[in-house]
C-alpha cells in the first residue's frame, strides 16, 4: 500500500460533553495541580460532573477543550518514533495544534486560552449577537448574502467554511433572525442558529482581540516542528507569524476547509482527530473524501493514530 503523509487535526468549542476526558484524568499528570491552579477551577470536576451549562460556557469550554485535547496528543507523541506531518486546529484547536508542535508550551498556552475565553465571553456580553450555520450554502453564497446584508446596514459575516456545504456566520441577532426567516429566498435550504454565546469571528469580537494579542505578546513563541496551518491563511505559518495571527483569528472566518485541502496537496491523506468528539474528522471527509480519517478521542484509540503516524513517509 502506498504510504502517505499523515495529517493531525484538534477541536474546537462545542465539541465538550459532560463526561469528557473520563479516562484521562487519571492517568495524564497535565490534568489536575499548576492546570487547575491556572484556570482557578477544578477541571477534573467541571469535565465529568459538570453541570453542562457551565462546561458549555466559553470561558470554560476552551480551556477544557485545549487541555484534554493536548493531554490526549502527548500520550500518542510519546509512543510515537515520528511525529505528523502537519496539523491544524478549528477555532480554539489552532493552539493545541501549536503546543502538539511545540510552538508554545502547555502551560502557556493554557494561560492564553484562558484569557481568549474569558475576553470572548466578555465581548459577547457587550452585545446581543449570534451565528447561524447556512445548510445547502457554499462559501461564494454566504458571502453574497453577507455582503448584502452589510450593504443594506446590517452586520452579518462569513465566520467558518467548514467543509463543502457547511459554512456559518455571524452577526447582530436582529442579522440572524433576518436570516433565518428569509434563507430560502436567499438560496439557502435552512438557516440553524447555533447555540453558543456570541457572533465569533466577527468584528463583534474586537475587544477579545485586542486582550488575545496582548496576551500573546507577552510569551516566547518558538518555531513549529511540524507545520501548523493557520484559520486566517490556510497556510503554515512561521513562529514570527504566530501571535499576529492568533489576534487576527479571533474576528476572522476560519478557513478549515481550505486548510485540509491544503495540507491534502502536500501530500497529506491521512487526518487524524484527536480529542473529544469527530466533527474535525467530519469536515475532513467531506473536504477530502478520498482521504483516510481516524478519530481518537479515548486512550483506547492512541494505538491506531501512532500506527498511522509510523507508516507515513517522511
Amino acid at each position: 500500500m502506498e504510504r502517505q503523509l499523515s495529517g493531525v487535526l484538534f477541536p474546537g468549542q462545542g465539541s465538550q460533553f459532560v463526561g469528557m476526558g473520563a479516562d484521562l484524568f487519571d492517568h495524564s499528570d497535565l490534568l489536575g495541580g499548576q492546570t487547575d491552579e491556572i484556570l482557578g477551577f477544578s477541571l477534573r470536576s467541571l469535565c465529568l460532573d459538570g453541570p453542562e451549562d457551565e462546561l458549555t460556557r466559553t470561558e470554560h469550554a476552551q480551556p477544557a477543550l485545549f487541555a484534554l485535547s493536548y493531554a490526549l496528543w502527548r500520550e500518542i507523541e510519546v509512543r510515537s518514533t515520528r511525529p505528523p506531518s502537519a496539523a491544524a486546529g478549528h477555532s480554539l484547536g489552532e493552539y493545541t495544534a501549536l503546543a502538539a508542535a511545540g510552538a508554545l508550551d502547555f502551560h502557556t498556552a493554557l494561560r492564553i486560552v484562558a484569557e481568549r475565553g474569558r475576553a470572548m465571553a466578555a465581548a459577547a456580553d457587550l452585545e446581543a449577537s449570534a451565528m447561524a450555520a447556512l445548510i445547502g450554502a457554499d462559501a461564494v453564497l454566504a458571502e453574497s448574502i453577507a455582503a448584502d446584508r452589510r450593504s443594506a446596514g446590517g452586520r452579518l459575516h462569513v465566520a467558518n467554511i467548514n467543509a463543502p456545504g457547511q459554512v456559518v456566520v455571524a452577526g447582530g441577532m436582529e442579522d440572524i433572525d433576518w436570516l433565518e426567516a428569509n434563507a430560502r429566498d436567499l438560496g439557502v435550504r435552512r438557516a440553524v442558529r447555533l447555540k453558543v454565546a456570541g457572533a465569533f469571528h466577527s468584528p463583534f469580537m474586537e475587544p477579545a482581540a485586542e486582550r488575545v494579542a496582548a496576551a500573546v505578546a507577552s510569551v516566547e513563541v518558538d518555531e513549529p516542528r511540524f507545520p501548523v496551518y493557520a484559520n486566517v491563511t490556510a497556510a503554515p505559518a512561521s513562529g514570527a507569524e504566530i501571535p499576529e495571527l492568533l489576534a487576527r483569528q479571533v474576528v476572522s472566518p476560519v478557513r478549515f476547509s481550505e486548510s485540509l485541502e491544503a495540507m491534502a496537496a502536500s501530500g497529506v491523506g491521512v487526518f487524524v482527530h484527536v480529542g473529544p468528539g469527530d466533527v474535525t474528522a467530519g469536515m475532513a471527509r467531506r473536504t477530502v473524501p478520498d482521504a483516510e480519517v481516524i478519530v481518537v478521542n479515548d486512550l483506547d484509540g492512541v494505538s491506531q493514530a501512532v500506527a498511522a503516524f509510523e507508516r507515513s513517509a517522511k
